[in-house]
């Protein structure tokens, strides 16, 4: 049996979940066939762009679609995100900005098909790459494993997607033409079995329709990572003629199948402390147009990144190196962070209109969406942080630390605090920090510790009776690596002051999901990590706004109770994007979380985003 006619045995045994009526009623209108895409029995080229709906806020769904429609895209790809949409075990949340229906049925009325890639491991440059946190509660357990207990959770997973999805899918005449299975398997490993069972999970969740599986160029990722019998499409990126290279070196593993790009990296993504990242609009443009000279399907990752709002930023490990992604997740894209055009959006859309079929045109283009500057205002009121901690959490207790996994928490900042039964002097020694760590003695800052830079010692001279608190974030676990296993976040091990162990800790998880009870005072003076609370008016909401965080250290930053996300002096990303739809006419709130004492407390919102490195 050739790998064509097994994939679509494979698709007319899925459609068994339908029933022959519904089948009768709205026969599928895309296929693969004799190495072609098909839609409504005629050649097909995709060509897709990637947006995510967590990453744009709801309101601005709809125009992100128009532009890319009106840049020639025919399709929008989008990852089914796990961790958002079941915060906690069996509980799913599908309202508000996690509607991935009503993204999909937003797609369909602007016209443009729709492919899902529901995981369950999304990469992403997500927190965890998708994959929910709360996993790593259970000792042991392997993520993107045959582990019975990972299965267990992906089914629950596939098949409550399936309830939001199944009635979208071609088969059922919606606009979801094709499903990817599990992400880029074939650089982190090779077992058939879980590749199988995650399939399976699929077409029992309702996933009745071609699959596809993607993974880096050339037979290597490609056999470890495809399944017999599903489409295979390729990640890169590059200039035409890499782009030749990457589809010549693929094509003993895509014999048969029609050919597509399924990642082709438009831009790509920043870290912590490193230069801002573009790539040259004559190298995507020119790779692009080669691909439609030929006939080859794309998606262009990413058409629109967004934003990593609230703690949803992932990270890399390079050589046992912790990189944290930065919040914005701009990616370099066609359009903006903000929804604006970029010329590289108005190249692309010269070379797709120099490729449509016979009869197909291009929309006008839209408005670019409008950016504002607001005038400075002082964030005059702050409370600290030690001094909110009865409002913001709860205390448990633990003989020695663990991670903040051990005492149901997924995101935030995890507090550990012991006071010294005995005099404590020579090395603090903090095994291991994930991922930032503020070490104080009665209120007092001391130090901090790095996991990107391997720090874990602190020298201390501190009396009995001392209260030693140690503050650790979570910075965003790893998203790709077999690593992953091992992102329990917080303290993670021991604490120990010269070789000798502390125990009987006091433990405060700080989710920070609701700010409303801290009780802010004007004139404060904060020394460490401390909440500082401002405000403006708006005659008019005209447009969103980038909030200049220069002067500030190291934090977080709320607008009107919206988790901006991330700030850090260290940059490349110096300002954080406030969505339009996020500010009010009239009174709006700005609590800013930083953790170190001094610097700016005032505020700005600049019409542009400020990107560079260094304080």
């Amino acid at each position: 049996m050739t790998r064509l006619s097994l994939l679509l045995s494979t698709c007319i045994a899925a459609s068994a979940v339908l029933s022959t009526s519904a089948l009768a009623a709205t026969p599928p209108h895309f296929a693969v066939e004799n190495g072609h895409f098909l839609l409504d029995g005629k050649p097909y080229v995709i060509r897709s762009g990637e947006m995510h709906y967590p990453r744009i806020p709801r309101a601005d769904w709809r125009d992100r679609m128009r532009k890319a429609k009106a840049m020639g895209l025919n399709t929008i790809t989008t990852y089914a995100f796990w961790n958002a949409n079941e915060p906690e075990p069996g509980i799913f949340d599908f309202s508000g900005n996690n509607d991935i229906a009503a993204f999909v049925r937003t797609a369909q009325e602007e016209g443009l098909n729709v492919i899902v890639r529901p995981g369950p491991f999304v990469c992403a440059e997500w927190e965890f790459g998708g994959i929910p946190a709360w996993l790593l509660r259970t000792p042991g357990l392997r993520v993107r494993s045959y582990d019975p207990r990972f299965l267990e959770a992906t089914a629950r997973w596939f098949k409550r997607l399936g309830q939001e999805l199944a009635p979208l899918m071609s088969t059922r005449g919606g606009p979801i033409l094709m499903a990817q299975v599990e992400n880029e398997y074939g650089y982190v490993g090779n077992d058939r079995d879980y590749m199988e069972a995650i399939r399976k999970q699929m077409i029992d969740g309702g996933f009745d329709l071609p699959l596809f599986m993607s993974n880096g160029p050339g037979p290597t990722w490609m056999s470890r990572g495809t399944l017999p019998g599903l489409v295979s499409v390729i990640n890169f990126t590059g200039d035409a003629a890499k782009t030749e290279r990457a589809f010549r070196r693929s094509a003993p593993m895509m014999e048969g199948m029609p050919r597509m790009a399924g990642e082709y990296w438009t831009g790509w993504y920043d870290r912590w402390s490193e230069p801002h990242k573009t790539r040259s609009t004559d190298e995507v443009t020119g790779a692009v147009g080669w691909m439609l000279d030929h006939d080859i399907s794309f998606n262009l990752y990413m058409f629109d990144g967004g934003t990593n709002f609230g703690w949803m930023n992932g990270a890399n490990n390079e050589a046992d190196h912790y990189l944290p992604v930065t919040t914005s997740y701009d990616y370099d894209s066609p359009v903006d962070e903000a929804g604006r055009i970029t010329p590289k959006y108005i190249a692309f859309r010269k070379v797709i209109g120099a490729h449509l079929p016979k009869g197909e045109k291009l929309p006008p283009v839209p408005a670019s969406s409008p950016t504002v500057a607001l005038p400075r205002f002082q964030l005059d009121e702050s409370v600290g942080l030690l001094d909110a901690l009865p409002g913001l959490s709860k205390p448990q207790t633990t003989l020695t630390p663990h991670g903040m996994e051990a005492f149901g928490q997924n995101y935030g900042l995890i507090l550990y605090r012991k006071t010294l039964a005995e005099d404590a002097k020579g090395k603090l020694d903090v095994e291991d920090v994930h991922d930032y760590a503020t070490v104080l003695a009665d209120g007092k800052p001391l130090g901090t510790l790095e996991r990107g830079k391997h720090e874990h010692e602190l020298p201390v001279d501190l009396k009995a009776g001392t209260t030693l608190d140690l503050l650790v974030e979570n910075m965003g676990r790893i998203n790709i690596d077999p690593a992953m296993a091992e992102e329990n976040k917080g303290i993670t091990n021991s604490v120990l002051v010269d070789g000798l162990d502390l125990t009987h800790w006091s433990v405060y998880p700080l989710p920070l999901d609701d700010l409303s009870g801290l009780a802010f005072r004007k004139g404060g003076h904060p020394q460490g990590p401390a909440f500082w609370h401002g405000s403006f008016d708006l005659s008019k909401v005209a447009g969103g706004t980038f909030l200049d965080m220069r002067g500030w250290n190291k934090g977080n930053a709320w607008i009107n109770g919206h988790h901006l996300g991330r700030f850090w002096s260290v940059g490349p990303q110096r300002t954080l994007y406030v969505p339009a739809s996020w500010l009010r006419k009239g009174h709006n709130d700005v609590i800013v979380l930083e953790m170190q004492g001094g610097g700016s407390h005032a505020i700005a919102g600049l019409k542009d985003p400020v990107f560079s490195t260094g304080g």
